[in-house]
């Protein structure tokens, strides 16, 4: 739900503070997917978010199992409940990590291979899946608030010339968070070629 609060003669940066707030969220949802790639280092990021069909529900790998990295190549994931075992094995194989799960009765091992570069090309297509996807939740709150304030004109609750400068602030920010995303992939994508 969008918080923006638009009344006549309001400062405009106001405005822009709400809205940045709102957009924000985006970003930061768009960084935590950014950790899920990997980019040389085992982290318990990558996996912990995974859904695994348990219980008679999908639930997130980190609800049901302790996840660590030993070692900059190595996941272990032990589960609470060793029943669980053939579930988490499948996750994690049909999962776009690229890994083949170990099993010994106790825990789970993952060893991450080195980056071939097929396999560089793949987290770069990944990597650009997840971008477009938050330039369309950016650009979705863009648009909800360009009905707001469209609404808040028809409604004469604003004039013409402010509904106007809100357009004009509403699409720096967006064209500011939209830049924010490049940047972000830009970097990401640079430590996925140096693998």
């Amino acid at each position: 739900m969008i918080n923006i609060t638009i009344t006549e003669g309001a400062n405009p940066k106001q405005f822009e503070k709400e809205l940045e707030a709102d957009m924000d969220k985006n970003i930061k949802h768009f960084e935590k997917e950014l950790l899920k790639i990997r980019t040389g280092r085992a982290h318990p990021s990558m996996v912990e978010d995974l859904r695994v069909q348990c219980y008679g529900s999908l639930l997130p790998l980190r609800d049901i199992a302790s996840i660590s990295a030993p070692d900059a190549a190595l996941l272990v994931i032990q589960p609470w409940d060793k029943n669980l075992m053939p579930d988490i094995e499948k996750t994690l194989a049909t999962s776009d990590l690229g890994v083949t799960p170990l099993n010994d009765g106790n825990v789970i091992r993952i060893q991450l291979p080195r980056m071939s570069s097929s396999r560089r090309e793949d987290l770069t297509k990944v990597l650009h899946q997840k971008l477009e996807s938050c330039k369309i939740a950016v650009r979705a709150t863009r648009k909800d608030v360009q009905n707001i304030v469209r609404e808040t004109e028809k409604a004469k609750k604003i004039s013409e010339d402010y509904a106007k400068r809100l357009q004009d602030s509403l699409q720096k920010v967006t064209d500011k968070f939209i830049e924010i995303s490049d940047k972000l992939a830009a970097k990401k994508e640079e430590e996925i070629k140096l693998l």
